[in-house]
């Protein structure tokens, strides 16, 4: 099964840039997409159905913000749009697609996590997203095998950003969010797929558009494929898509020695 998740920036513009000319070529099994940034009555058979593809999407109430999708060539036994949340399930943040079968439950999972990097507010939102999220994901890791793809605006480790010296008091690399990780990656016992497959520095999935971030490769890693161990014990290969670019994110692609 290849599986790949990309943060589109606005559904319509990474259309624009080729996204979706680029996916009919990729052999995708499943993608998960974020930022959709449109409601039902943009996205409605224009953008949810990719060649052999069907699209479930999480809309935001907010209209040009956030939302999230998941394609899958399959066809799920259950969809499940937000997980539940009283706050956050109106920003359209959580797509899971369930394909269980005698023997076996499974779900892929594309989730959009909030950004703190406009103020105090919205990351003061972030941790009580992540203070949400953290036993959600441990229940559902007691009940069935899944993989969550998506954006989750945390650079791990220091070999995920290029100035991590220079971050470690912003958004998105504070020590609170990496102990969050640290605890998901160790007592939780979910696994970060692509490290391990790739341990090379400079794997990054996002530029920021000011100054000559993207020439000069001054990113972060902030996009994920997040699976319960058995799962992430079946990855065989991983590709962060470079060039061309449709977003200010790098699409990444991962392999997996199973089927739906």
């Amino acid at each position: 099964m290849r599986f790949v998740t990309a943060n589109l920036n606005g559904i319509r513009s990474a259309a624009s840039k080729g996204f979706f000319d680029w996916l009919k070529h990729q052999k995708a099994d499943a993608v998960g997409v974020q930022e959709v940034k449109a409601q039902a009555d943009v996205v409605d058979g224009q953008f949810d159905a990719c060649g052999k593809l069907t699209g479930h999407f999480h809309y935001a109430e907010k209209k040009g913000y956030s939302g999230v999708g998941l394609y899958t060539r399959e066809t799920p036994s259950d969809v499940l749009i937000g997980y539940g949340s009283r706050e956050f399930d109106t920003e359209g943040r959580w797509v899971e697609k369930r394909f269980d079968k005698p023997g076996r439950k499974l779900s892929l999972i594309s989730c959009y996590f909030p950004s703190g990097s406009s103020g105090e507010e919205r990351q003061a939102a972030k941790f009580r997203f992540l203070a949400e999220m953290a036993p959600h994901l441990q229940k559902l890791k007691t009940e069935r095998e899944f993989i969550l793809v998506g954006d989750v605006n945390i650079a791990h480790k220091p070999i995920d950003l290029k100035n991590w010296k220079g971050n470690q008091k912003n958004s998105g690399f504070l020590p609170e969010e990496r102990a969050w990780l640290d605890t998901l990656f160790g007592d939780m016992g979910l696994v970060d797929v692509f490290r391990t497959l790739n341990d090379k520095e400079e794997q990054y999935t996002w530029w920021s558009q000011r100054g000559q971030a993207w020439a000069k490769n001054v990113g972060w890693r902030l996009d994920y494929q997040i699976a319960t161990p058995g799962l992430a014990a079946l990855a065989r290969k991983e590709r962060i898509h470079l060039e061309p670019r449709f977003s200010d994110h790098a699409p990444l692609l991962i392999d997996y020695g199973f089927s739906l």
